[in-house]
């Protein structure tokens, strides 16, 4: 097993965490985002110091690798590869959309048989989404979705599809289908990164810290700023 420190800022969130021999023993979060520029740095600083203070060398750094906010994946990343080039570590990515699904199938009694699809709000009624089983096997890939009644009938005509995150919650009113399962309060968060990043260590998965960019989906598109009149 190994020490990770694992950061995500892919939504409003922002959380840290560190975790050795598959559990999590350090955790920072703040719901009241997003602040990242403002908190990404101190909840790392703490987490870092945690590790030392128990003498607890850091192996590597996972990052949340999107989809999700533009500038909060750039901060993510930007953080990570920092600290990986001053550390000397090895870099992880972990697609968001994958480790919103971990909470899912650790706190809750799934389905035999069902599916998973956690949604990230893309404003409007477009969201990110994938499709995963239960073993976390792709079985759609992660894509912007303009959601209707009709847009994962393919899934639902299948089997339960459970639909979180804060993409689902918009989404509630307009997926009308006896499988359809609704689950709320599911973030992506640092604490919950620690299956999938260990998973990659064993397979031996790692980034060139030099050219990693996140996932973006999207290009990024800046708001017109208002001019004072």
């Amino acid at each position: 097993m190994s020490c990770i420190l694992s950061i995500d800022t892919s939504t409003n969130v922002c959380s840290v965490a560190v975790s050795q021999d598959g559990a999590c023993i350090f955790s920072k979060e703040d719901f009241e985002g997003p602040n990242h520029a403002v908190n990404l740095g101190v909840y790392v600083d703490e987490a870092m110091s945690f590790a030392d203070s128990h003498a607890i060398p850091l192996d590597a750094v996972a990052v949340s690798s999107g989809p999700g906010s533009y500038t909060g994946l750039r901060i993510g990343a930007s953080m990570a590869k920092g600290i990986c080039y001053g550390q000397n570590l090895k870099l992880i990515a972990v697609p968001t959309l994958e480790l919103m699904a971990v909470p899912v199938l650790l706190r809750e009694e799934v389905e035999e048989g069902a599916l998973l699809c956690p949604m990230l709000d893309a404003r409007r009624m477009e969201v990110y989404s994938a499709v995963y089983d239960r073993s976390l096997r792709e079985v759609r890939g992660i894509q912007a979705d303009i959601v209707d009644a009709d847009t994962y009938k393919e899934y639902l005509d299948r089997a339960p599809v459970y639909f979180f995150g804060n993409g689902a919650e918009k989404c509630m009113e307009v997926i009308n289908h006896p499988n359809a399962r609704f689950i709320k309060n599911v973030h992506p968060l640092a604490k919950w990164m620690y299956p999938l990043a260990e998973k990659r260590i064993a397979q031996e998965k790692f980034e060139d810290v030099a050219y990693f960019v996140p996932f973006y989906l999207k290009d990024f598109v800046a708001k017109e700023s208002k001019k004072l009149l």
